[in-house]
């Protein structure tokens, strides 16, 4: 679900939605997008300087980056922020900050409504403002899901980074697994702020820090406690553990020949809190009664224009 974690965050590197998609339309692209910044640009209204906005990709089923793509943002003219985007592959791409070859550099930011578009190659890449693509009933959720049809996330915005990657740079298996992180500069050291693989994990990791422990060391650490808390919703010892071991570590799984939805990746029309609460209920609810948003792009990069600010 929508990982809007803590007002004590600091909203530029809070990690919002993480998507991943076949692009429509050209089987031999995908789509990677790490939404940030909840309702901007009230909190923050630029990204983080200092931070490095990654997404991770796990080739091989070892649950360690062997892929990983790098956007750091710098100010240009103006006070108009530009980006360059790397990419690390092995052991560099388990890395944080400026590691690998770069892909595209002195891509501009788009602030405002306007979407700016850089082309390199065969990359697409955007960064900017755009309309928040999440769509949730908060009231209903938190009200023992007596559900009120308000969506909470209309009208709202986020800060986007959407790239567009040619299949055939991230692996040749096309089943791959794929998480996004945030990482700042603590002393001179790239530390991680915020994490983020499937959609829902902030729902049921009941204090697990998934935030910032990285997934090959997640089921060691957190599996008891995902256990414990499916327990409470009825499941089974048997069912609890095989939940558990389904949701961690915390890792986006994705196969870019298959043009499908979650868990398949993940769309931006796909229902994540219908999920959600069917597992909740053990099946008894699977409707949360709302409906994806209207204002999705057909083409790059896919999230509406910004709601008025």
């Amino acid at each position: 679900m929508h990982h809007n974690d803590s007002p004590n965050l600091d909203p530029r590197t809070d990690i919002t939605d993480l998507y991943v998609f076949q692009k429509p339309g050209n089987p031999s692209k995908s789509i990677l997008i790490l939404n940030v910044n909840p309702e901007a640009p009230t909190r923050a209204n630029a990204f983080d300087q200092q931070a490095s906005y990654e997404l991770k990709v796990d080739a091989n089923d070892d649950l360690e980056a062997e892929i990983s793509f790098h956007v750091l943002f710098s100010t240009g003219d103006r006070g108009q922020q530009t980006a360059t985007v790397y990419k690390a592959v092995g052991e560099a791409a388990r890395g944080a900050g400026l590691v690998g070859e770069t892909i595209l550099q002195h891509a501009a930011v788009s602030l405002e409504g306007e979407a700016r578009i850089t082309t390199a190659g065969e990359y697409r890449f955007f960064a900017g403002l755009r309309s928040e693509p999440f769509f949730a009933d908060p009231d209903g959720f938190v009200n023992n899901m007596q559900w009120t049809g308000h969506d909470g996330w209309a009208g709202k915005n986020i800060f986007s980074i959407v790239l567009e990657v040619p299949n055939s740079e991230l692996g040749i298996q096309p089943r791959i697994g794929v998480w996004g992180r945030t990482m700042i500069q603590v002393h001179g050291t790239f530390t991680a702020v915020n994490q983020m693989g499937r959609p829902g994990t902030n729902v049921f990791r009941q204090g697990a820090d998934t935030n910032t422990t990285p997934p090959a060391h997640q089921q060691e650490r957190f599996t008891s406690q995902y256990v414990a808390m499916f327990k409470t919703y009825g499941y089974s010892e048997m069912e609890a553990t095989s939940l558990a071991l389904e949701w961690l570590p915390d890792i986006l799984p994705y196969d870019y020949t298959n043009a499908g939805g979650y868990p398949n990746g993940r769309q931006l029309a796909d229902d994540i809190v219908d999920n959600v609460v069917e597992i909740m209920t053990r099946g008894k609810m699977k409707d949360d009664l709302l409906t994806p948003h209207t204002n999705y792009l057909a083409e790059f990069p896919y999230l509406g224009i910004p709601h008025n600010i």
